[in-house]
């Protein structure tokens, strides 16, 4: 077998800083999934206080009987006191011990690796958070900064009438580039503040859009998480505000066992009501490329053992293939210096060599 070391200098080159690949995350590779479904299955787990459905719910593209059906992302509600879903026993000392408390203290572990610490927007500490968490299956290095654009739909906040919360990432408002992405902080790889607006731009001049102190949540790119504020979207006190879907939101009644507040729910009927939920996915494609140069006096003799005798160590069988050999090449391997095989190029059609040809075959790594 012939092996011929590359010149690094003149036969690789290698691409510096690639534009990033920027795909649909769902799984139907629409750019907006506008269509939402459940599991019709998440009803029996409700009378249950460790039933999934206190913990978190799975938003599909398409009814879970069908083929086609597929996690798009799932959605949760965390309470700091545990309020908001029924306690998993009533013995004295178990208030709160309850799946919004186990939520909001798993995320906060996730996102700080600090059990004490809370989530803060802003300079505003909710109790309550929602969590967006993308099915991991549908992004690839990362999700895009600037591509998310999520309504939420019947949520009467700042007056009666306003009816739909149009939600973006501020990374462009922020400056951030491939080079430079300008994250709001480094938890999690880096994260940007959720605000209201559109394509990464803000409304206003400031994240702290709701009482000049906090903003919408945070969009983490690297872990597919979006934590919303629970207090952005509780229905103000005093002037009828609710959502449209039928019940102040977000509820938070002690956690007794009859108390199955579904804050996850109304959540979701919010979001997929609005058939309007686009978020991108994107990655660094890192190519290099090899150009292996055949000479006219390499790689002229085949490589198939059949033209060979065993027993005479290696004599060519065949009198035509020893003065003036004519061999076609079919593919390209790539080695080290091990001599182990690392990569394979087939060619999309044999090249004739012999000793009167070369041949230049480019091949090109994508990783």
């Amino acid at each position: 077998m012939s092996l011929t070391r590359f010149d690094e200098a003149n036969d690789i080159v290698i691409l510096q800083n690639p534009a990033p690949i920027v795909t649909s995350t769902w799984s139907t590779n629409d750019n907006n999934l506008d269509t939402n479904f459940t599991s019709s299955l998440l009803s029996a787990s409700v009378t249950s206080p460790t039933g999934s459905i206190h913990f978190y719910i799975d938003a599909h593209n398409a009814v879970s009987t069908s083929n086609a059906s597929a996690v798009q992302y799932s959605l949760a509600y965390g309470h700091r006191h545990g309020s908001g879903s029924p306690d998993f026993t009533n013995d004295t000392g178990s208030f709160g011990m309850s799946a919004t408390r186990v939520n909001y203290n798993q995320y906060r572990q996730l996102v700080f690796q600090d059990e004490t610490q809370n989530f803060t927007f802003g300079t505003h500490t909710p109790d309550s958070i929602y969590v967006i968490n993308i099915n991991r299956a549908n992004y690839k290095q990362k999700l895009s900064a600037g591509s998310l654009s999520l309504i939420i739909s019947g949520a009467n906040i700042d007056t009666p009438t306003d009816s739909n919360i149009k939600l973006t990432d501020d990374s462009v408002s922020r400056g951030a580039t491939a080079n430079n992405p300008n994250y709001a902080g480094t938890n999690l790889g880096g994260y940007y503040n959720i605000v209201s607006g559109s394509n990464g731009i803000m409304s206003g001049s400031t994240i702290n859009q709701k009482g000049g102190s906090s903003s919408y949540g945070q969009f983490y790119p690297h872990a597919g998480l979006l934590i919303l504020n629970g207090d952005m979207f509780a229905a103000k006190t005093g002037n009828g505000a609710t959502f449209s879907h039928g019940k102040d939101f977000p509820n938070n009644n002690p956690g007794l066992s009859t108390n199955y507040d579904l804050n996850n729910i109304g959540m979701y009927q919010c979001i997929s009501s609005s058939n309007h939920f686009i978020i991108d996915t994107e990655e660094d494609i890192n190519s290099q490329f090899y150009f292996v140069r055949a000479k006219n006096s390499e790689f002229n003799y085949t490589n198939n053992p059949s033209f060979t005798s065993g027993s005479s160590k290696g004599t060519i069988l065949f009198s035509s293939m020893r003065m003036n050999p004519k061999v076609f090449i079919t593919t390209v391997g790539l080695y080290n210096d091990a001599n182990d095989l690392l990569a394979v190029a087939k060619l999309s059609q044999p090249i004739a060599k012999d000793f009167t040809k070369e041949a230049l075959v480019r091949v090109k790594l994508d990783f």
